[in-house]
C-alpha cells in the first residue's frame, strides 16, 4: 500500500527526479511529480511524492519545514480534490 504526500513551496528549478532522489534518503519512495502549468510548462511550486503507507507519516513529520534548495517545504498527506 502507498499514500501521496503533498510538497508544497519547491524550488522552481527541482524535476520530479531531483524530488524522488531527496525523499528517497529518508523513505521507500513510488514516485513523484511535479505540477506544472499547462500553458507555461513550468513549475507550479509543488508536487506530490507516492511514498510507502508506513513511511507517511514520520516522512511528513520529519520533512516538514525542512530546508531544500532554499526553501522550506510544506509536507502533508495530501487531500482528495474538492470538486465544485
Amino acid at each position: 500500500m502507498t499514500k501521496t504526500l503533498y510538497v508544497g513551496n519547491l524550488p522552481w528549478s527541482i524535476s520530479s527526479e531531483d524530488l524522488t532522489d531527496y525523499f528517497s534518503q529518508y523513505g521507500n519512495v513510488v514516485g513523484s511529480r511535479i505540477i506544472t502549468d499547462r500553458e507555461t510548462g513550468r513549475s507550479r511550486g509543488f508536487g506530490f511524492v507516492e511514498v510507502a503507507d508506513e513511511d507517511a507519516e514520520r516522512l511528513a513529520m520529519e520533512l516538514n519545514g525542512k530546508e531544500l534548495n532554499g526553501r522550506s517545504l510544506t509536507v502533508n498527506e495530501a487531500r482528495p480534490r474538492q470538486t465544485m
